[in-house]
């Protein structure tokens, strides 16, 4: 079974944005990835957790999912300006990031996959 990756600071730098070294986004991944920032207080998180464990089991091989606690890691959440979670960071291969907020739907959620992350099941 796949499992959503926790990011700290460093791992962050290291598998998807080191925005330290760089000023202009340059992804470090070899899959597309969605990250989903969130905290442990947040119903709305708690709600989308498995179904994001859903999709990395479904989309295995094909994109990362990988999750940031924005209590945790502040300065990752300050860094993307997150206001509001859960927030997600959809992130295909040669096109720059989007971010969708909201605890969306698993429709929309492989909608999206489809869409921006070009990647089918």
């Amino acid at each position: 079974m796949t499992m959503t990756e926790n990011l700290t600071k460093q791992s962050f730098l290291e598998k998807v944005f080191n925005y330290e070294k760089n000023k202009d986004w340059v992804y470090e991944g070899k899959l597309p990835a969605i990250i989903d920032f969130y905290a442990d207080w947040c119903g709305p998180c708690k709600m989308i957790a498995p179904v994001l464990e859903e999709l990395s089991d479904e989309y295995s091989g094909k994109i990362n999912i990988y999750k940031v606690d924005t209590e945790a890691e502040q300065e990752l959440a300050a860094a993307f300006a997150i206001r509001s979670i859960p927030s997600m960071l959809f992130i295909p291969m040669n096109e720059p990031p989007q971010m969708a907020n909201g605890a969306l739907p698993k429709q929309e959620l492989h909608k999206l996959i489809k869409e921006v992350l070009k990647t089918e099941i």
